[in-house]
């Protein structure tokens, strides 16, 4: 199974000393070598892309462990918000359906428990191959 084809893939973000972050992601193909899913803009994911755009993406299992036999590849991120979010929400619902629903109430209820307002989900990230 190839980056294409991947359910999940593990994205690794790098912090400012260059130490990598590993975190699965649900993963949507948008064309022309670009790919995306949505994530909150206090995520650390974002933090970390606000002082480099690398990233690597690797095809993996919902718990991140990487699919055997592939390789990370390399690429670059930036967040997105507006007309390009809505449309990567659109496709992340077209391929992973009500599970994106259920993911969201997830997410609204834990940061409930938490005494948390806001959208948790508010922005995307589009990662060029």
């Amino acid at each position: 199974m190839g980056i294409d084809d991947a359910r999940y893939v593990v994205l690794t973000t790098f912090r400012r000393d260059g130490r990598p972050v590993p975190t699965p992601v649900w993963w949507v193909g948008l064309g022309d070598g670009e790919y995306g899913f949505s994530t909150g803009a206090a995520s650390g994911k974002v933090k970390r892309l606000a002082h480099t755009a690398r990233v690597t993406v690797q095809p993996s299992n919902a718990r991140g462990v990487v699919t055997p036999g592939s390789e990370p590849v390399e690429g670059t991120a930036r967040v997105v918000t507006g007309p390009e979010l809505e449309e990567l929400r659109r496709r992340l619902v077209a391929k992973y359906g009500i599970q994106t629903k259920l993911a969201a109430l997830a997410v609204k209820t834990r940061a409930a428990l938490k005494g948390e307002g806001g959208a948790a989900v508010d922005c995307g990230v589009v990662v060029k191959l």
